[in-house]
């Protein structure tokens, strides 16, 4: 991962990210029924309140964190023993050791948290390689919409993500929404959902 101490942050409570509470944009992909419950992975699953909320719709879920003290905060959360959701210390994009066995990848923050363009093209490709036929990516990114500011997510622009994107997976939806976090203003976001290619995206064709 990039420069962030992430245990740090954890351990010191600076997650202006954390609201303790369920995105809204993925209540609403499944509470419409826009994706059924199945099996699960999170990255970048931070205190878990993501996942246990997936877990309490029907979902088998896997919640993955590069930081322990994530992954301790998002145990101790997990107060249901009942629920189908479990949690694991990983570095996504080092680590080949997932499966192909997952109906839906979601990460809030995770994918844009890579400065380096030659990581976000590794990241989408472990997605794509872990997503089962017809599996769905579902992916908040701080984009270059809104003010200037000096804190908040990453910023990402529309093409930095296709481009890492694109190669891997097919793009169903890109747009522009809002992100939920602890700030005194509310950082604009993309909202990517991205299913596994069957077949290779082709070439721009030329003039």
């Amino acid at each position: 991962m990039p420069n962030p101490d992430w245990n740090e942050r954890y351990q010191t409570g600076n997650l202006p990210w954390d609201t303790n509470a369920p995105d809204d944009h993925l209540v609403k992909l499944i509470e419409t029924k826009t994706i059924l419950p199945g099996k699960a992975l999170e990255v970048g699953c931070g205190t878990g309140t993501n996942s246990i909320w997936l877990a309490r719709q029907g979902f088998s879920v896997l919640g993955v964190d590069i930081a322990q003290t994530a992954i301790d905060l998002a145990n101790k959360k997990l107060n249901d023993k009942s629920l189908s959701c479990e949690f694991a210390l990983l570095d996504f994009i080092h680590s080949n050791s997932l499966a192909q066995s997952y109906d839906l990848i979601y990460d809030r923050g995770c994918f844009h948290s890579f400065d380096d363009e030659k990581d976000r093209l590794i990241f989408a490709g472990h997605v794509s390689r872990v997503l089962k036929t017809n599996g769905i990516w579902v992916s908040l990114i701080g984009s270059t919409e809104g003010a200037l500011r000096e804190m908040g997510p990453p910023r990402r622009t529309a093409s930095d993500v296709i481009k890492a994107i694109e190669p891997n997976l097919e793009i169903l939806e890109l747009r522009s929404v809002s992100f939920q976090a602890k700030l005194p203003f509310t950082p604009r976001a993309w909202l990517c959902i991205a299913r596994k290619r069957k077949e290779p995206a082709q070439p721009s064709t030329g003039s």
